[in-house]
């Protein structure tokens, strides 16, 4: 189904708590779409499919996701060889390049007019840091600055279907995605199995307070796209007859 592109009159943001000041009063044209799920859910071959089918469709799309910020990235990968750094300073690691991509990207594209497709947003760092321990109210204020996306997919898959799609792709485990920094377990995979399925719950539980949509990622990539792909195409088509 084709969209054509059309000029949106501006919509001012509405975050999710205390926003930041000089951003209260900006206005967006753009829409907000996030894919979340666990690592090798297949939220990246997601993207790029739907990606390539907006810009046919003649939308212009921005791709944002984790520990891209200019700033900030290349910090949190030499901060994560140290595997004793302590969990809330890696929780404000990810909160500093998540905020420094928010502000210089992701609202900038929305004030023009972008589609910004989002490779995860605040959902998995809120869940990464309750499973650490950390004070669930506390991790959901760090993120008050954030805005609210127009539509979050969540990749949901069976942690014994996730970690064979982890072999696949990497012929090992990695230590964060695993929990081995947490002590589940001395065992790998078993840590693994448990991490994820600790993970899974706190998106459950996350998914009527922010509104993400569960789906099934247990399916072939071909029906997961299809499925992502006309639920998109639904929220469009609304958009551009209302």
């Amino acid at each position: 189904m084709k969209h054509k592109q059309r000029e949106l009159g501006g919509r001012p943001v509405e975050f999710y708590g205390h926003g930041i000041n000089h951003l209260q009063d900006v206005e967006i044209k753009g829409r907000l779409i996030v894919i979340e799920g666990p690592d090798a859910s297949g939220r990246s071959t997601q993207i790029e499919r739907i990606t390539a089918r907006l810009e046919a469709d003649g939308h212009a799309v921005l791709n944002t996701g984790l520990k891209r910020s200019e700033l900030v990235s290349k910090g949190i990968l030499e901060a994560k060889q140290d595997y004793d750094l302590g969990r809330k300073t890696l929780a404000l690691f990810y909160a500093a390049d998540f905020a420094d991509q928010f502000e210089y990207k992701i609202i900038p594209a929305l004030q023009a007019g972008y589609i910004v497709l989002a490779d995860r947003y605040i959902y998995t760092l809120i869940a990464r840091n309750v499973v650490r321990g950390l004070d669930k109210r506390w991790c959901h204020n760090l993120y008050g600055f954030a805005i609210k996306p127009d539509l979050v997919f969540y990749l949901d898959v069976e942690p014994s279907v996730l970690i064979h799609r982890v072999f696949q792709k990497n012929l090992s485990l990695d230590h964060y995605e695993s929990g081995a920094d947490i002590g589940l377990s001395n065992d790998m995979y078993e840590s693994f199995l448990i991490y994820q399925s600790k993970i899974s719950r706190e998106f459950h539980l996350m998914q009527k307070r922010y509104g993400l949509i569960p789906i099934n990622g247990n399916r072939t990539v071909a029906e997961i796209n299809a499925d992502l792909q006309h639920r998109i195409d639904q929220f469009l088509d609304k958009v551009m007859h209302s």
